[in-house]
């Protein structure tokens, strides 16, 4: 009993200390790490209406901790994150050590951006999350507990429901678990389940619909797919020569703007002077967006084709931390302002409101740390010591490509779509490196035996004494 004490008082302070570690950028800040994207989610449950991009689910998150200043809700994002981390190590054979623990996600708040997005009001922490989760039901399912599964399938339904391009990452790591369980069959790793991970995701698009139901009494899913698809046309000079065919075409208003499009797909989606504000915003302009989407991919397969790939290869060597995390956040000051005055005074006593952070010195370690645990899980692969892990690192580098062609190729490259998620190779790395070569099921069981010969013992020597 001692024992038992001891150990949930040291798991108590780790758990107190991860978390702490995970939300050191708002401890320093004085404020929750602030978007400018946080205004629009934040917008949605008190104007009752869709935005692009800014799923209502996630708003309603955001809600609930206006009047503790927002502080709960990275509490419970970090939270999540370090238990997700100690499920993993312990799946992976290193459970029942809060201090090893504690330094691995001390280490990962030193060495990746991990941190910056745990304590920031966004859902960006929960694509690493879905990940996590996919990755434990899929290749760990006989490890996990029902409690644990069912946490796993929430986590992953929460996290469709809060963005758009997290929903399309589910439904690609969904097809490469389907492609790991058909083609591992002949090789020696692991195949994955499949019936679990897939229920969570049908949940997760229902959670989704149902949620901007309740919200804004429209059940879909959050708009903005096809504009953000044109930014990036936009930017790679698609659009513009697929206007110097068309035009003057009366069906296409755009060609009254031809001359002015932007350079950048980011100057296309948010610049007050882009054609599209003068077209009508995002959801007049989508039937015009999808339309010369689709055009322009049937008439130009070959330069469509070298620019997603163009875009992904970008997307995929991108990570580094910081990328928009700026003080000038005029339309979330003014969001707050509106619903949330309190949370505003605190944000402006901020030091992200009262000068830019420096990120530089951040880099120099998160950059070349996280492309040393990337360039190696090939090595692991390809080594296969332990099947589980090797597994794992194949599962993460190309869900790390998923999210680079989701994130490149249907958007716009920029360096925080790829480092919300690329911590999570030093994660798998260490649990390589640390990790027992034997399966967390074997080890578990091994365990709950060595202790009824323990038990058996003890009486044995009790009625003979």
């Amino acid at each position: 009993m001692h024992f038992r004490k001891n150990g949930k008082f040291a798991w108590t302070v780790a758990g107190a200390l991860m978390v702490a570690a995970l939300l050191w950028p708002a401890l320093w800040n004085g404020f929750p790490i602030v978007f400018y994207d946080t205004g629009g989610y934040l917008a949605r449950p008190f104007e009752s209406t869709l935005g692009m991009g800014r799923s209502a689910f996630y708003g309603v998150f955001l809600w609930l901790g206006i009047k503790s200043s927002f502080w709960p809700n990275i509490i419970v994002q970090a939270a999540l994150i370090a238990w997700l981390v100690v499920l993993m190590l312990r799946l992976n054979g290193l459970g029942g050590r809060p201090w090893l623990a504690t330094a691995i996600v001390i280490g990962l708040c030193a060495m990746t951006g991990v941190s910056w997005y745990a304590a920031q009001l966004m859902p960006d922490i929960l694509v690493p999350a879905l990940v996590l989760a996919f990755a434990m039901l899929g290749l760990y399912a006989d490890g996990l507990r029902r409690w644990e599964a069912a946490i796993l399938i929430v986590v992953i339904a929460a996290a469709i429901a809060s963005h758009n391009s997290i929903l399309a990452l589910a439904v690609g790591i969904l097809v490469l678990l389907v492609l790991q369980h058909l083609l591992l069959a002949w090789s020696s790793l692991s195949r994955p389940s499949l019936v679990v991970p897939a229920l969570a995701c049908a949940g997760g698009i229902l959670l989704a619909a149902l949620s901007n139901f309740v919200v804004t009494k429209q059940f879909a899913l959050t708009p903005g797919g096809y504009n953000f698809v044109f930014g990036r046309l936009v930017q790679s000079g698609i659009v513009a020569h697929y206007l110097a065919e068309r035009c003057p075409d009366p069906t296409i208003k755009l060609c009254a703007y031809r001359s002015n499009l932007p350079a950048t797909g980011d100057d296309w989606l948010w610049d007050a002077n882009s054609p599209i504000q003068k077209l009508g915003g995002f959801e007049k302009f989508e039937p015009e967006a999808r339309r010369i989407v689709i055009e322009s991919m049937a008439l130009y397969p070959a330069m469509n084709l070298k620019a997603a790939v163009t875009a992904t290869i970008t997307q995929f060597s991108q990570f580094a931390t910081g990328d928009g995390t700026t003080p000038w956040n005029w339309y979330t000051q003014w969001i707050f302002e509106q619903y949330s005055p309190g949370a505003l005074k605190q944000y402006l006593a901020s030091r992200q409101a009262r000068a830019p952070f420096d990120f530089s010195w951040a880099n120099l370690i998160h950059i070349p740390a996280q492309a040393l645990a990337i360039a190696l899980l090939p090595i692991i692969i390809w080594f296969r010591r332990d099947r589980r892990i090797a597994s794992l690192a194949a599962y993460l580098f190309f869900a790390l490509l998923i999210n680079a062609v989701i994130c490149g190729a249907l958007s716009n490259p920029h360096d925080r779509y790829q480092s919300r998620l690329a911590w999570l190779a030093p994660l798998v790395v260490a649990s390589a490196a640390l990790g027992r070569r034997r399966h967390p099921a074997i080890a578990f069981s091994v365990r709950v035996t060595k202790s009824k010969r323990q038990a058996t013992a003890v009486a044995y020597r009790a009625r003979h004494s």
